[in-house]
Parts: structure tokens; sequence; C-alpha cells
């Protein structure tokens, strides 16, 4: 006699045990990292549940949503169960998670410190694999009121026209700015082009009378301050 085939759709799981129905009855902080990515990918295959896929593919990462929101679509398909448009969802939702991040600390933060200057930074550029570089436009309250890309370059730099950055100062009406850039390799150190690209936006800042606060060189886990190392 044929032996029957276990089924793993969802549907066949006990009440209990489906992240859906679960989030809807009991809320979603309740579930745990993996429930919720099995709700994105709705699936596993025939002989894996979306929950146990989940499981796996956050062990990959050491069950880190940080690192899993790394992982590009080509390195996500190599998982059993998981295709292009799944992956696509993975990515989707987590560049979400990570601009509901950056506008959270964004919104009228008043920046007293470099390390609050970091956290307004850091989930924007801190865990990207090319260099970018960016802007705080501040009011003279110190408080943000835009952030800018200025420009995005590959691993080792970027270039900086030092019009753009008080162009932009100008339209929003900032006093100050913070200037801050991301160095993929995980090196704090300023580069000689860093430093005179530093030197060349203050001496223009100060013709407009638009003072640079800082430069920050930015990783995952910490940063750099031309202001605390005395170099503005």
């Amino acid at each position: 006699m044929k032996e029957k085939t276990e089924t793993f759709s969802i549907k066949n799981w006990s009440l209990d045990d489906r992240p859906r129905e679960k989030l809807l009855q009991k809320g979603k902080d309740i579930l745990s990292d993996a429930e919720l990515i099995a709700i994105l990918i709705g699936s596993g295959s025939r002989n894996e549940s979306a929950v146990d896929l989940s499981k796996r593919l956050l062990h990959s990462v050491d069950f880190s949503l940080n690192e899993l929101g790394k992982l590009t679509v080509q390195e996500l398909t190599k998982f059993k169960g998981i295709g292009e448009a799944k992956a696509i969802t993975i990515i989707a939702a987590a560049e979400l998670g990570r601009r509901r991040k950056s506008e959270e600390v964004r919104e009228k933060v008043k920046i007293t410190s470099s390390k609050l200057a970091y956290h307004v930074f850091q989930p924007i550029i801190g865990e990207l694999p090319h260099e970018e570089f960016w802007v705080a436009y501040l009011n003279n309250s110190n408080k943000v009121i835009a952030t800018t890309q200025l420009s995005k370059g590959g691993i080792t730099g970027t270039l900086v026209d030092v019009r753009l950055v008080f162009k932009q100062a100008l339209t929003c009406g900032a006093t100050s700015i913070i200037l801050a850039h991301n160095h993929p390799s995980g090196t704090l150190q300023p580069s000689e082009m860093d430093k005179k690209l530093t030197t060349k936006i203050c001496t223009a800042g100060n013709s407009l009378d638009i003072k640079v606060l800082d430069h920050l060189i930015v990783t995952e886990k910490t940063y750099f301050s031309f202001a605390d190392e005395g170099l503005l």
C-alpha cells in the first residue's frame, strides 16, 4: 500500500501554528522572527514548512535580521524553497524596515553630540557595500530639517560637488550642516582626500555663514568624528 505523503501546507497546520491566524488572534508582537518571515514567503516546499524554511534562513545568518537584510536575490535563491519572487519579498520587507528606522531617528532630532549624529546616519549608510556621501541640514536649534544624498560611488570612494552641498542648505534655510560618508571596508581613519574635502566645505560654509558642525565616517558598528578629533 502506498504511503500517504505528508503535506506542509499552512492550511493543514493546527490553528495556533498558523502565523497569519496567530497574528490576527494574538497580535504581531507574539510572533517569532521566523513566523513573520513565513508570512512573507507564504509557503515552504513539499518537505519543509514556511516556518522551518524561515528558521533555516535565519540560522544561516546567525539569526541576525540585519545580516538577513544584506542578502541579495542571488544569495537568497540558493536556499531550496526560495525563488526569485520570495527573495524579492524578503528584500523589500527588509528595506522598508531600514527606511522606517531611518525615518524615526531623523524626525526633528536635535543634534547635541557626534553620537546622536551617528544614529541619524547609521541606518542610512552604515551597512551599504558601497560609499555614499550624505548631508544633514539643521536649523538654528540644531534640529535636523532634511537629509540628502550628495553622491554615490564605489567600494573605495565617491565624488562630491561642494556647490550642491550649499545649494540644498540655502533652499531649506539651514544654518548648519553635518557631513557623513561611509567606509564599507570598516576602517575609521580618514583619507587625505576626506580631510581636503572637509576643509574645502568648511571654507565654503564660512563664506555663506553656514557652519559645518561635524563630518562623520560611518561604519556598521561605530564612527569617526572630525569634530571630536579636532579636525574641523
